[in-house]
């Protein structure tokens, strides 16, 4: 059995949940900050997509979709003015007109995690790194312990002590 992408085994863990709200895929979910604008993300989240219940006929246009988001109180009535916008923003990632209508519900969003600024390793420890693993013959276990050894300056540099050398 060869190795997979964890991205494929999360697909077919997260699939049925998705498809109870209405999602096809998890591409609205997980790239939402790039369809809704990295601000108004932090504030809201997809919730569903409520599909029309009644099958068009032939030769009648189809109903496009209710999409149904979460949105925190202060950022309703900016996210209400940008609904045409996202519903066109999200229409153009999907590739057709899929919503045609967006609901607000007002509650609670989960905080965005922020992440730590990455820390810089300063020239002189990381030549010092370079020339310590220059010996080794086999290049991806030289880049390998490269790579530990500038995290290991990294964590004395940030933990204050210089045990790197």
């Amino acid at each position: 059995m060869s190795a997979k992408p964890l991205a494929e085994l999360i697909d077919d863990c997260i699939a049925p949940a998705l498809a109870a709200q209405g999602f096809a895929g998890r591409a609205i979910v997980s790239l939402w900050p790039e369809i809704a604008g990295e601000r108004l993300a932090a504030r809201s989240r997809p919730l569903k997509i409520d599909w029309p219940r009644r099958r068009p006929a032939p030769g009648e246009a189809s109903e496009p979709a209710t999409m149904v988001v979460r949105v925190e109180s202060a950022f309703a009535l900016e996210m209400q003015q940008l609904g045409p916008l996202l519903v066109e923003r999200v229409n153009t990632h999907l590739g057709w007109r899929a919503v045609g209508k967006l609901v607000l519900k007002q509650g609670p969003v989960a905080a965005p995690v922020m992440s730590k600024p990455v820390p810089k390793l300063d020239g002189a420890t990381a030549a010092r790194v370079e020339a310590q693993v220059a010996g080794v013959a086999d290049e991806g276990l030289r880049e390998a312990l490269a790579r530990l050894g500038r995290a290991v300056a990294l964590n004395a540099k940030t933990r204050g002590d210089d045990t790197a050398s």
